[in-house]
């Protein structure tokens, strides 16, 4: 099977989620799944559900914290430990669905360069779906990229106030 290269960015909600809804998809296919957080670290209802798959990895790389200005040089090495993670695992060729959540907005932090998420796309193998996700894509990644969807906020109730809801946002 072909492997194509898919972006979900923009600012609106669902990016993470549609990722993760092709990677149940694709588990219950039997297809092998990982999946590279460069922002998140700690115990989301994501991570609790897609445990319970065993053809579905999940690793996170972020420190568990906001990155507000320039990241810290532990944010900058946490971003980098998962690039280099996602290197090894496109290299090793054993998962036919890569993830890299959130590698837009590693780039737009600078914790990793927009040439080394390039580099991902042109080193992927060719049976290998790639997805990358977050918002702030550059143009030379959707260029690159075969599908591009962009999630658009119309309107949002966190702008009513209502935090992060655990089940639903978190």
């Amino acid at each position: 099977m072909k492997g194509y290269v898919q972006v979900y960015t923009g600012n609106g909600k669902g990016k993470t989620t549609a990722s993760l809804g092709l990677a149940i998809r694709a588990a219950g296919a039997g297809l092998s799944v990982y999946i590279v957080q460069f922002l998140k670290k700690g115990d989301y209802s994501e991570i609790k559900a897609l445990s319970k798959f065993k053809n579905i990895t999940v690793e996170q790389y972020g420190l568990g914290k906001f990155i507000k200005g320039k990241p810290s040089d532990e944010d900058i090495a946490a971003g980098a430990a998962g690039y280099l993670k996602l290197c090894e695992i496109l290299k090793n060729n054993k998962h036919d669905v890569v993830i890299a959540e959130e590698g837009n907005v590693a780039v737009m932090c600078n914790l990793i360069s927009e040439k080394e998420l390039l580099a991902l796309i042109e080193n992927k193998p060719a049976n290998v779906e790639l997805v990358i996700t977050g918002r702030g894509a550059t143009e030379a990644v959707m260029e690159k990229a075969d599908l591009v969807t962009e999630m658009r906020e119309i309107k949002h109730y966190y702008k009513q106030g209502v935090k992060a809801r655990i089940g639903i946002e978190k």
